[in-house]
């Protein structure tokens, strides 16, 4: 079992950035991928970015450029370091880690939220 706990979310002006975390407890020996994630109203669950050792860093077309995801391994702890923000980037943003023998679709955070004012 692994525990997920976000934070640095808030409120920003267009153009400003925060950084997001996501500090993982409990069972965190085989973490294979970790990702963040971001629903906002009415919308569906997306994908923002991932990264693992395998395929290193994936980034939704939408954030290239302007996010960065990250990882401390010593501390257990994944970023999201956001610039450039815009309004569409209003959601909230989930953490996600896979395990190579936990559930197919990992654990997840309680999510934090993220609003980006015009």
């Amino acid at each position: 079992q692994v525990r997920l706990v976000e934070s640095g979310g808030g409120l920003v002006q267009a153009g400003g950035s925060l950084r997001l975390s996501c500090a993982a407890s409990g069972t965190t020996f085989g973490i294979n991928a970790l990702g963040w994630y971001r629903q906002a109203p009415g919308k569906q669950r997306e994908l923002v970015a991932t990264i693992s050792g395998r395929f290193g860093t994936n980034y939704a077309d939408s954030v290239k450029g302007r996010f960065t995801i990250s990882r401390d391994n010593a501390k257990n702890i994944l970023y999201l370091q956001m610039n450039s923000l815009k309004p569409e980037d209003t959601a909230v943003y989930y953490c996600n880690v896979k395990t190579s023998n936990g559930p197919y679709s990992g654990y997840w955070g309680q999510g934090t939220q993220v609003t980006v004012s015009s």
